[in-house]
This record gives structure tokens, sequence and C-alpha cells, in this order.
């Protein structure tokens, strides 16, 4: 089985628990304001490799992961939803932690077809790092080019599922960080009773080099880097909407 990656990292330690390697997949279909990476949005390309070649590269250092495991990023991991099954079955066959890290923009409860084959992914998958770019689903579409009902339906199934969730909320001044929203999104992410973890991440400037290299235009040209203590205020208030429906 092949997949197309856009890059690796072998010491990998924000993606997930302990010291991680993580893939990150080629292809997306969502076009975030913020995406730092616009070079793997597009689908069937990039480096291709084979679940063998990636075990055998993290057996290598196996001795680093032993509180780690897998992590398996974008562009959007979910759109090669057969070649993740075949890596995390055997990942989980050799003992190793298995997580994903998501937008869950391909999640659609009417395609019986995929639900079945995410189902068998679930069945190997350890952890779901979800990330929730806005609650509001008409600033989700003006932030993101797609509205989030299939995201929250997917946060939904992992409830079903029993598959732990961390949620990963960006905040971008004047797109997700309306203090409203930031509760509403701790309202509703405090109902799953699978939620494990919240990181609420400051928006960054990182990405710009690619843009100009790549001839894009940046959409959000002109905006500073978001201070931390901006995204740690944006954090108390998504608790206290989990606080809210938690009494």
């Amino acid at each position: 089985m092949t997949g197309y990656i856009h890059s690796k990292e072998s010491f990998g330690t924000v993606d997930g628990p302990g010291i991680r390697y993580v893939l990150f997949l080629q292809g997306c279909p969502m076009r975030c304001l913020y995406c730092h990476n616009p070079d793997t949005w597009e689908t069937g390309k990039g480096e291709s490799i084979t679940v063998d070649e990636v075990l055998s590269e993290f057996n290598k250092n196996r001795s680093f992961y032993s509180k780690g495991g897998i992590t398996v990023s974008g562009g959007e991991p979910l759109l090669q939803v057969d070649f993740l099954t075949e890596l995390f079955k055997k990942a989980k066959s050799g003992g190793i932690h298995t997580c994903i890290d998501t937008s869950g923009v391909t999640y659609n409860p009417e395609n019986t077809a995929y639900i079945k084959k995410l189902d068998e992914l679930m069945s190997f998958t350890d952890l779901v790092m979800l990330d929730i770019k806005q609650i509001n689903s008409e600033k989700h579409k003006s932030l993101t080019g797609k509205d989030n009902a299939h995201i929250l339906e997917f946060a939904k199934y992992l409830e079903q599922k029993k598959v732990p969730v961390w949620i990963r909320h960006v905040v971008v001044e004047g797109y997700s960080d309306d203090a409203d929203d930031l509760v509403g999104l701790g309202e509703f992410i405090g109902g799953l009773k699978n939620l494990k973890a919240l990181d609420v991440i400051p928006y960054h400037t990182m990405g710009i080099t690619k843009y100009k290299a790549m001839g894009i235009e940046y959409p959000l040209e002109g905006m500073d880097s978001l201070p931390f203590q901006k995204a740690a205020d944006a954090k108390k208030l998504i608790l206290e909407g989990i606080k809210r429906v938690r009494k």
C-alpha cells in the first residue's frame, strides 16, 4: 500500500503524546486563510511511500518513541483512508500508538462506502486530534471555504466510536476569536464524552514565504501573529463553555 506525503518529521513533540514519528500527507480540500502549507493542497502529488517503508523508518529509532508513536497529519490525512488503515493496522499489530491529526472535513454520513472504511480505520486508531476552526458554520465557511456541518458530525461519530479526541483551535483575530463563538465551541466539545485535551494555538505568519515562492497571494497579508496571551484568553472562554455543560 502506497501513500503520497508532503513531508515527514522523525522527532515530533507537538503532534500527540510523547515523541512521535509524523507523516504529513499530501492533499487537502480546505483552503484555510491562515494555512501555512499551501503546497499540501493538491492531491496525487508528493513523495510516494509504502506502509513498510514507514514502519521500517519508525523501527530504526523505536527507542525514542517508547512513550510516543506514529501521527499522520496533512494536508488532510483522511483523503488517503486506505493507506492510513493499512499503516495503522500494521502499526497496532506491532504495539505502536496511532494518532490522526485531521479537520474531519471528509466525513459524510451519506457515503456508506467511506463510512465503512472509516469504521475499520477507527478500530486501529488510538487518538484523533480534531481541528475545529470555528463553531459558527458561516464564519467557518469564510475562514476555510467549507461549512462545518460534517466536521461537527465527525466529532459526534468519534464519540460514538469511543475514540479519544484532542481538540485543536487556532485563534485568528477577526475570524475565530469572538467570545460567544469561543464559549459556544466549549459548550459543544464539553458535551463530548471522549474529550481528552484542548490545544488553543495563536495564529502565526510562518507560511507567508511559501505563498510568495509559489506565486500565490497570501489572504491575511498584513496581519501580525497573535500574541500568546490572546490565545490563553481564548482558551479560558472555551473552558468556560465546557464548564457550563459539565455542571
